[in-house]
């Protein structure tokens, strides 16, 4: 008997191992073979046995189709005109080996357009049975059905993939046969009305990306004729999906009667064009009559007046002076320009104290303004106050008024020689109230009466005593004797007539006039009252001398007595 470790015995066993592992498979085989080939069982003790299974396993191949969709069609429901709806679709890899994803094409109806939201087949390869989202964004174009078909490479056998989504686009009122862009306009139409006046109105114009990818407006602008007075401003250049930006459109009419345009969008988007319709009418009205005092402008000074006409009233015939306040009722500082009047051979003259040129009024801030009317001829007066300032309108017109019954004479009036007041603190304010015609009339009297008193004291070597009276600092002076005249002159006193009464004057003495000192000195031609550094001449009226009056009386007596004897002998 052989040995167990025999070589004949060994090779015994091998071939009968050979021919029972042989037999097991056969024996496999019958009973798989048995089994119902629709059977999941049958494929996994088929799968059990490699010799059994698919030749394509062992070389990498899938054993299915590779990447299907789950469902070949899917229900997109409605969406109303304008407005965007997700659908999501899903796929899965029904091969045996992972799948990559490639390019996606889109073929939507010309009611919608559809671009990819959202990819998740492409962030890795999806392994065998699993599954994976793409979300569609799905916007309607315009009413009807609507259909978008997908196709999807893969690196599967079928290296090819479609799906089908459908569903309808509704809309109401207004929106109906209405194709919309990509590019949102809000609104989508401007009316400007009616205008009555001519001013520049400005409309907003929103425009918003309602895709889910980034739209590049390449050009906007407005198309209508040039007399329509429309015009563009706006910064809009890439949008990003959601993402809006703003467009004004301001409308300045030319011309009377209805205008019209188009505000026109031109981007990369898959319409490529968004239009905003523009349209108005300028109705001028009639226009009225400027008022005296204009509306408050938000950020600009107001300036009024306390009286709407500066009336003197009737039967003036001595000097008389009115007051108004000029008061900034506006929102900002006003500053005042110029003032004048209209007419300078009237009698009419102002005060530069108060409301001076270069004044700055603050917000209800007020300064006054006085006006002198000294009466040149009789009759109405008919002129007016212009002030000049950088507020609202620029320019304030009083009217002034008033009918005088008597004459005043010029050279009655109180001429200012020298203005320069000290103030307490140093400085010194130039004021004028001499028109050159003036000067001219004084430095000829001076003249004169420097060559008449050669042997006398210069007024000016005088000095008036320091004021003792509480209103001795006053800020116009010369004011005081506005209103007087010599109506008695002597060279050594005089007797003056104005508003407190008459008063009796020396030479070289110191009378107190509306609590002002004065250091009298009488001229020639008139009288010097000196206070402080002010030196003011009142004329003499030589007309109402008794001098005059007799030579006159005389002169008219010898020319009637001429005339009777002329007549005698004839």
């Amino acid at each position: 008997m052989d040995r167990p470790d025999s070589p004949i015995v060994l090779t015994h066993s091998v071939i009968m191992l050979s021919h029972c592992k042989i037999f097991c498979r056969f024996l496999a085989f019958i009973v798989i073979a048995a089994l119902p080939t629709g059977d999941a069982r049958a494929s996994d003790a088929y799968a059990q046995y490699p010799g059994f299974g698919d030749p394509g396993t062992g070389r990498g191949a899938a054993t299915g189709a590779g990447l299907v969709a789950v469902k070949n069609t899917v229900d997109g429901g409605t969406i109303p005109i304008g407005a965007s709806a997700q659908v999501v679709l899903l796929f899965r890899n029904d091969g045996g080996q992972p799948i990559q994803t490639g390019l996606i094409q889109l073929y939507p109806s010309s009611t919608v357009s559809a671009t990819v939201a959202s990819n998740q087949c492409e962030r890795e390869e999806l392994p065998s049975g699993a599954e994976c989202a793409i979300a569609l964004s799905v916007k309607g174009l315009q009413e009807g059905q609507w259909r978008v078909e997908m196709l999807m490479a893969h690196s599967g056998r079928k290296r090819l993939v479609t799906t089908t989504i459908s569903g309808s686009v509704e809309s109401s009122g207004d929106n109906a046969n209405r194709l919309t862009s990509d590019i949102e306009a809000i609104p989508d139409e401007i009316d400007f009305e009616s205008l009555k006046s001519s001013q520049t109105l400005v409309e907003p114009v929103i425009l918003r990306n309602v895709t889910s990818t980034p739209i590049n407006i390449s050009d906007i602008y407005i198309d209508a004729v040039e007399s329509s007075g429309y015009k563009l401003s706006t910064e809009c250049a890439t949008l990003e999906a959601g993402q809006a930006c703003i467009a004004t459109v301001s409308w300045s009419p030319q011309l009377e009667g209805r205008s019209s345009g188009v505000l026109i969008v031109k981007h990369d988007g898959p319409a490529a064009l968004t239009s905003i319709p523009l349209e108005g009418e300028f109705e001028p009205g009639d226009v009225d009559e400027a008022d005296v005092f204009p509306k408050a402008v938000p950020g600009k000074g107001l300036l009024v007046s306390s009286k709407t006409e500066v009336g003197f009233g009737s039967n003036i015939s001595t000097a008389s002076a009115i007051t108004v306040s000029l008061v900034n009722a506006g929102d900002a500082p006003v500053t005042l320009k110029d003032i004048r009047l209209s007419s300078t051979d009237n009698g009419l003259s102002f005060k530069e104290e108060g409301c001076e040129i270069g004044t700055v009024l603050e917000p209800i801030e007020a300064c006054p303004l006085t006006l002198t009317w000294s009466p040149t001829r009789v009759g109405a007066i008919q002129d007016d106050i212009q002030v000049m300032h950088d507020g609202a309108r620029g320019v304030l017109v009083l009217p002034v008024r008033g009918d005088a019954s008597g004459t005043v004479s010029q050279d009655q009036k109180a001429i200012v020689l020298s203005s320069t007041v000290i103030n307490p603190d140093g400085t010194t304010n130039m004021s004028s109230g001499v028109t050159s015609e003036d000067v001219d009339n004084i430095e000829k009297r001076q003249r004169e009466a420097a060559a008449a008193n050669a042997s006398r004291v210069s007024p000016t070597s005088y000095v008036s005593p320091q004021a003792t009276s509480s209103n001795a600092n006053v800020a116009n002076p010369a004011g005081v004797l506005d209103g007087y005249k010599i109506t008695s002159f002597s060279p050594m006193r005089a007797i003056i007539n104005g508003p407190g009464g008459s008063r009796l004057v020396f030479d070289r003495e110191e009378i107190v006039i509306g609590g002002v000192p004065w250091f009298v000195v009488i001229q020639k031609n008139g009288i010097e009252f000196l206070h402080q550094n002010q030196r003011i001449l009142l004329l003499f009226d030589r007309s109402l001398s008794s001098i005059n009056r007799v030579s006159a009386s005389s002169s008219s007596n010898s020319g009637n007595n001429t005339a009777n004897n002329t007549n005698e002998d004839g």
